[in-house]
C-alpha cells in the first residue's frame, strides 16, 4: 500500500538523519571556519540530483548571509570557470565522489587557491582526497525500493547544507534587520516590513491639536477612517489620542455636552507608541496583546510620523 510505502521511505530517510547526526565531529566546525573566512563566494557545485541539492544550498546560504551561487560542473568546463576568482570557495556535493566534471574541476582550484569542502558518501574517494574539508553524508540505503535512486543521500546532503548555512547564519550574527534587506518580495518580504512603509503618514494621517472643537474632531476621524485621530503639541509632538470608543464614553457620560467639548477634554493622555523600525509582525503582536486597533509611529522626540492601524497587519499575515 501507498501509505506503507510512505511510512518506510520517511523512516529511512529520518534515520539517515540520525545517523549523520551521530558522525558529526570537528570537520563540522573545520568546514564552517573554512566558509566563514571566505573573502569571496561560497561556490557551489554539483551534477545530476547532488547538482540539484548543490542548487538549493547555495540558495540556502545566500538567502542567510553568506554570498553564494551554483555552478554547474560541466558547464565549467565549457567556459564557467572565468566565474571563479581567488577568495572564493568552494562546496562540492558528489555522494560517490568520483563526479569526472568535479575532478576536471580540482586543477583550476588549486590554481586559483580555492580551498574545497565536499559532501560525500565516499570519504577516500578521488574528491575527498583532494578536498581541505570532508564532510561525511553517507546513507546506509537509500529509501528507494530498488536501492538505487538517490533518495536519502539527497535528503541528508540537503540536511548538511541547511545546518552549514545556519552554522554560519550565528556565526556572522544575522538578524531579523538583515533577512528583510534580502527578502524584499514575497510573504517573507512583507512579514518583514517596517511599520515606517505600512503605516498611514501625511495627509493620510489623523491629526487635531488640543484645542480643535469636538465637532472638528468628528471631521477629521471621519474623514481620515482610522477609527482615531492622534491630537499634537504646538511642535507636533504627541498629547494624545481620541478614538471612536473614547467618543462613544463622552456620549455616555456627558451627552450633548460633548459638542462644547475640545479633543484636549476627551483624548487619553501617554497612550502606547512605536518607533518606525520596528517590524510589522512584531507591532501586530503588541496590537493583539494590548487589544487596540491603531498605534501611533514617533520618532525618538515624540514627534508623531503616522499611525498604523491591525486591519494593515492582518492583511500582510493573510498574504
Amino acid at each position: 500500500m501507498s501509505l506503507d510505502t510512505a511510512r518506510r521511505v520517511l523512516k529511512i530517510e529520518a534515520q539517515a538523519i540520525q545517523d549523520v547526526l551521530a558522525r558529526l565531529d570537528a570537520s563540522f566546525e573545520k568546514a564552517v571556519d573554512l566558509l566563514f573566512a571566505c573573502k569571496g563566494r561560497a561556490v557551489v557545485t554539483g551534477m545530476g540530483k547532488s547538482g540539484l541539492i548543490g542548487r538549493k544550498i547555495s540558495a540556502t546560504l545566500s538567502s542567510t548571509g553568506t554570498p553564494s551561487f551554483f555552478l554547474h560542473a560541466a558547464e565549467a568546463l565549457h567556459g564557467d570557470l572565468g566565474m571563479l576568482a581567488r577568495g572564493d570557495a568552494m562546496l562540492a556535493v558528489s555522494y560517490g565522489g568520483e563526479t569526472e566534471e568535479i575532478i576536471r574541476l580540482l586543477e583550476a582550484l588549486k590554481r586559483l587557491e580555492m580551498p574545497l569542502v565536499t559532501l560525500t558518501g565516499k570519504p577516500q574517494s578521488t574528491i575527498a582526497e583532494a578536498s581541505d574539508v570532508v564532510l561525511d553524508v553517507s546513507v546506509k540505503e537509500e529509501a528507494c525500493s530498488l536501492n538505487l535512486a538517490p533518495t536519502a543521500s539527497t535528503t541528508v546532503a540537503m540536511a548538511v547544507g541547511d545546518a552549514l548555512a545556519v552554522s554560519l547564519l550565528e556565526r556572522r550574527n544575522f538578524r531579523h534587520d538583515d533577512f528583510a534587506a534580502l527578502h524584499p518580495g514575497g510573504r517573507l518580504g512583507k512579514k518583514l516590513l517596517r511599520v515606517e512603509h505600512l503605516m498611514h503618514a501625511g495627509e493620510a494621517l489623523p491629526h487635531v491639536s488640543k484645542d480643535t472643537p469636538m465637532p472638528d474632531v468628528f471631521h477629521e476621524m471621519s474623514a481620515k477612517k482610522l477609527g482615531m485621530t492622534t491630537v499634537l503639541e504646538p511642535d507636533g509632538r504627541l498629547a494624545g489620542i481620541l478614538t471612536d470608543g473614547d467618543l462613544r464614553r463622552l456620549m455616555e457620560k456627558h451627552r450633548g455636552a460633548v459638542l462644547e467639548m475640545s479633543a484636549a477634554d476627551g483624548m487619553t493622555k501617554n497612550p502606547q507608541t512605536i518607533g518606525p523600525h520596528l517590524l510589522a509582525s512584531e507591532a501586530l503582536n503588541l496590537m493583539e496583546k494590548r487589544k487596540i486597533t491603531s498605534i501611533v509611529v514617533v520618532d525618538e522626540a515624540q514627534g508623531v510620523l503616522g499611525v498604523v492601524h491591525l486591519h494593515d497587519l492582518w492583511t500582510l499575515e493573510l498574504m
